[in-house]
């Protein structure tokens, strides 16, 4: 007897664990934080893992991070490449905005010394987030954006370029925005809802 399509089993065991491709606590623990309604594990990618970012957009770089941490663990795998582009710079850092400085404060500093008193201060931060499947194919991606001005000295405690990021919408700046506005108002919240949907849908969750 040919068994039955409708009982056919799925492509993929029900997965019971979601890896966030990031070697950076603050974006694991951003990302963490907005799917922890999402009735799944997350967890960080194994330690000590560098993955070179050689892809020429947001998203690319995405997909290769999500895709290379899935083949590696065998989980499902999400992954974020995000930058800060300032109009006045000609949109730098972008992409470089990890790597413009060896440090958070030495590319605080560098960005406000290359910006200097300029009264352009305008910029946005852009995330790109990319969903890979155990096999290391990319099943669903999302962007989103946050506008925002430069401040001229940090305010609050934070990751990267959150405590000079002012968000008006917030009335203070990212470093100083609580988890909720950041998943409302912030690029990683904006890509991680476009996504949401069918991330639940691909693994099988209810939100």
């Amino acid at each position: 007897m040919l068994p039955d399509p409708r009982r056919t089993a799925p492509p993929f065991p029900q997965p019971t664990r979601l890896v966030i491709a990031s070697g950076n606590p603050h974006k694991v623990a951003e990302i963490a934080a907005m799917l922890e309604m999402v009735a799944i594990e997350v967890v960080p990618q194994p330690k000590g893992l560098e993955i070179e970012e050689t892809g020429s957009t947001y998203a690319a770089n995405a997909r290769l991070k999500a895709e290379t941490v899935a083949r590696l663990t065998g989980c499902w795998a999400l992954a974020d490449d995000s930058g800060l582009e300032v109009d006045a710079l000609g949109d730098r850092p972008g992409l470089y905005s990890a790597r413009y400085a060896p440090s958070d404060p030495e590319k605080i500093q560098r960005l406000l010394h290359e910006l200097g008193d300029s009264l352009y201060r305008g910029g946005r931060f852009v995330s790109a987030m990319a969903l890979a499947d155990p096999q290391g194919t990319t099943r669903l991606e999302g962007c989103g954006i946050c506008h925002g001005t430069i401040l001229r000295d940090p305010q609050g405690n934070g990751g990267g370029y959150d405590p000079i990021f002012w968000v008006r919408e917030a009335g203070c700046s990212y470093a100083q925005m609580a988890p909720h506005l950041k998943s409302k108002l912030g690029s990683r919240g904006k890509a991680a809802r476009e996504l949401a949907p069918g991330l639940c849908q691909l693994l099988g969750l209810e939100s």
